[in-house]
């Protein structure tokens, strides 16, 4: 029996089972009428194919992408005019401060006129409210507005969305795979993760839809620059 007799070809979905369940793969192959996956080498029976990218593979890009994206998000905000008018100041707005803490408003989501039920809401009272207006909806957040607090936050939500990116990108590339395959793969994965967001407040709490496409675009960018990162830093065959 010849060398290319005992080692079993490993067909293109063969990696795909690998991150999954052996025992699922080892059906396929049976159903296949293939050779069992008992012949196979014991680093293939765990799964770990010389291809395959692991997530700790990719700590390094992970990283760089967050700080990347943390960076381009503070020149878009900072130094440039696209989100200079998401909030306009509201008349009389010391009176309606005032207001608020001689009424000992606590932090919260809001919405006024506010219902307790469907029932309430379609009341003929909360009708002629609504209709008299204003309408809206209010963030309280806790212990105010703190910059350093909110752009940590940023920051590891932007590391979150890059490990989950990394562990996707890991699924679906192989070891060197081309910068234009990984940069168009993880790109667009980073689009979705950054990018619709803000369409939900669009559609319920009214805010311009403008302001929805404004995120959008920023979105778009969040993807190119972590995507092109990736391409950059993405493991190479050993």
């Amino acid at each position: 029996m010849t060398a290319t007799e005992t080692t079993p070809r490993i067909e293109p979905d063969a990696r795909v089972w690998l991150h999954g369940n052996w025992d699922d793969y080892e059906r396929l192959l049976t159903m296949r009428g293939e050779i069992a996956p008992s012949r196979f080498p014991a680093s293939v029976r765990r799964g770990t194919l010389p291809g395959m990218v692991h997530l700790v593979d990719l700590w390094l890009p992970i990283l760089l992408a967050a700080v990347a994206v943390f960076v381009v998000s503070s020149v878009i905000h900072m130094a440039l005019p696209i989100h200079k008018g998401d909030y306009q100041r509201m008349p009389g707005e010391e009176a309606v401060m005032a207001a608020m803490r001689a009424q000992g408003l606590s932090s919260g989501e809001y919405m006024f006129p506010s219902c307790s039920s469907m029932a309430e809401m379609n009341s003929p009272e909360l009708v002629a409210k609504r209709k008299l207006g204003p309408v809206g909806f209010l963030t309280v957040p806790s212990g105010g507005f703190a910059m350093g607090k909110s752009l940590l936050q940023w920051f590891l939500f932007s590391v979150l969305i890059s490990a989950v990116v990394a562990y996707l990108a890991g699924l679906a590339l192989p070891r060197g795979a081309a910068f234009s395959a990984v940069f168009r793969f993880v790109g667009t994965a980073t689009m979705l993760g950054y990018a619709f967001g803000n369409f939900t407040n669009s559609i319920w709490k009214g805010v311009a839809w403008s302001t929805s496409f404004k995120f959008l675009f920023d979105g778009v960018i969040y993807g190119l620059a972590t995507g092109a990162v990736f391409g950059w830093l993405w493991p190479t065959v050993a």
